[in-house]
């Protein structure tokens, strides 16, 4: 079973902050994008799109931003992060759901949450089991109310988070749901049955 601090180094990789920009993308981004030579596609939910500019590898993580193909308001304006963690990164979630809950309700588990990086200025405000993986409702001194995603994918780590722009915040029924049909898309393009909720 992973220690405290194997937990942490592996979501320190994957655990990045969001962008703050507008969410309108612009004729470089794609509805699909396959990354790591082809062994993972990545699907952007109906109304959004992948800035295939934007998205690149850092470090071993491959994070990919997904916001609004364009600014005429089918959907709503958002931001989506995804990132990838390296080969075997997902060996933490073996430690299951319950232990990553404590950890994340400690203060290297808040630390890594948080934006800046300071256990005190994230609280989390819910986890939910969902599938394989983990739902957390987080409030973050500098990202503000937004949802993560935890869960694996062909022996990767995979984080999902979904937030508002400025002046446009998200509800937490609409963050809720990008980070959930995200998860869902990723399962569904990349060869996964669907886990029950």
């Amino acid at each position: 079973m992973p220690g405290l601090s194997k937990l942490r180094g592996a979501f320190l990789v994957v655990c990045l902050a969001l962008s703050g920009c507008d969410a309108a993308m612009t004729s470089r981004n794609l509805h699909e994008l396959s990354v790591l030579d082809g062994a993972i596609t990545v699907t952007a939910p109906i109304g959004y799109c992948i800035d295939k500019e934007a998205s690149a590898a850092r470090g071993p993580a491959t994070v990919l931003l997904i916001g609004r193909c364009n600014d005429q308001g089918q959907v709503a304006a958002a931001m989506v992060t995804l990132t990838i963690g390296g080969t075997a990164s997902a060996g933490v979630l073996v430690a299951g759901q319950q232990v990553l809950r404590k950890f994340f309700d400690s203060t290297a588990g808040r630390r890594v949450l948080a934006r800046d990086g300071n256990a005190d200025h994230v609280q989390i405000l819910e986890v939910q089991n969902y599938g394989r993986g983990l739902l957390l409702h987080l409030n973050d001194k500098v990202a503000g109310d937004y949802w993560r995603a935890i869960t694996a994918l062909k022996g990767r780590l995979v984080t999902i988070s979904a937030s508002g722009v400025t002046g446009a915040p998200l509800t937490t029924i609409q963050a809720r749901a990008l980070v959930t049909d995200t998860m869902a898309l990723l399962d569904k393009r990349n060869g996964i049955k669907p886990a029950a909720p």
